[in-house]
């Protein structure tokens, strides 16, 4: 469902993402895990048909990113770090305004704003306005536009960023619930244990490029061996070794 290969992004002098190359089958969630500033957002931007890459090329949904942008656009939905929401606007209408864009009939537009009202538990909520709204709440709705043409394709960036426990557990059982919809999920994230979680493959990004991809397990299996580290001290002090030896993880201190 999305295909990437060698893409590069350059602004000026600087290389935000270099020679990136993945595969997201339909079904699946892969992780781009990563540091704030690693490249994720620009990848996503790519992918999703909002920025044109350098170099390199990619399909999403059997769509070109350089020569399709618009067909990439319509068969995707995009949740952004920050929601960008008309906060003066209800639920319905804010939904509603969207589906106009995309195309939707009157029809379409109702039956799936109900469906995700419904979904995200904001049917309550429905007559007022989202500028009270909590972060959380604010999320569901983000996910709901993201996903209210149905699109083949989704993109979360850092959905659960700033939320508290309660709100990030929700949006990550909300995620889980798509993962079974046939649909590919790029999903980017700084929190290890969320890419456990949520995802089939994590794709370690660093300085705009994947320096490691697999399955969670095979991921933690590979950083799970033993590290040795040689500390060498200017002056000694008679620190008896059964001391040493009660420091957790230290083995065979000589």
């Amino acid at each position: 469902m999305i295909e990437a290969h060698a893409l590069t992004r350059r602004f000026g002098t600087f290389t935000a993402v270099s020679q990136l190359s993945l595969s997201v089958p339909a079904g699946s969630v892969l992780a781009l895990l990563g540091p704030n500033g690693a490249g994720k957002t620009t990848t996503v931007r790519m992918l999703a048909g909002l920025l044109a890459p350098t170099e390199g090329e990619a399909t999403v949904a059997g769509y070109d990113i350089r020569h399709e942008p618009d067909a990439v656009r319509a068969c995707v939905g995009l949740m952004t770090d920050v929601p960008g929401l008309f906060e003066q606007m209800t639920v319905p209408a804010y939904l509603d305004f969207f589906g106009n864009i995309y195309g939707m009939s009157s029809a379409e537009r109702s039956r799936r704003i109900t469906e995700l009202l419904e979904l995200f538990e904001l049917t309550e909520y429905g007559r007022k306005k989202m500028v009270g709204f909590s972060k959380g709440m604010k999320q569901k709705v983000a996910l709901a536009r993201a996903l209210l043409h149905e699109p083949a394709v989704l993109f979360l960036d850092e959905p659960t960023s700033g939320l508290d426990p309660l709100a990030a557990r929700t949006v990550r059982e909300l995620i889980v619930g798509l993962k079974h919809s046939n649909r590919s999920i790029v999903l980017c994230t700084h929190d290890l244990d969320e890419a456990e979680r949520l995802a089939d493959q994590v794709a370690i990004i660093r300085k705009g490029k994947i320096v490691a991809c697999d399955t969670p397990a095979l991921l933690r299996e590979r950083a799970s061996g033993e590290t040795y580290v040689r500390v060498e001290f200017a002056q000694t002090c008679p620190l008896p070794l059964e001391a040493i030896q009660t420091i957790n993880g230290l083995n065979e201190p000589r």
